[in-house]
């Protein structure tokens, strides 16, 4: 996924269909300088980690 897309999702009210891994995620932040993402599985705030963009996928 580009930087551009992801902020744009991380910023929208409305939820994508972004996953990683075919698990689907929530994306918190965007980091533009490191090129990646605080996400976390739906339903599951307590998992959340650092992952890069290029992992995630919008359906």
């Amino acid at each position: 996924m580009n930087k551009q897309r992801a902020q744009e999702i991380a910023s929208s009210p409305v939820m994508a269909n972004v996953t990683l891994d075919g698990v689907p995620v929530y994306i918190q932040h965007v980091d533009e300088q490191g090129e990646t993402a605080r996400i976390y599985p739906l339903g599951q705030p307590e998992s959340e980690q650092q992952v890069s963009l290029g992992s995630l996928t919008e359906h």
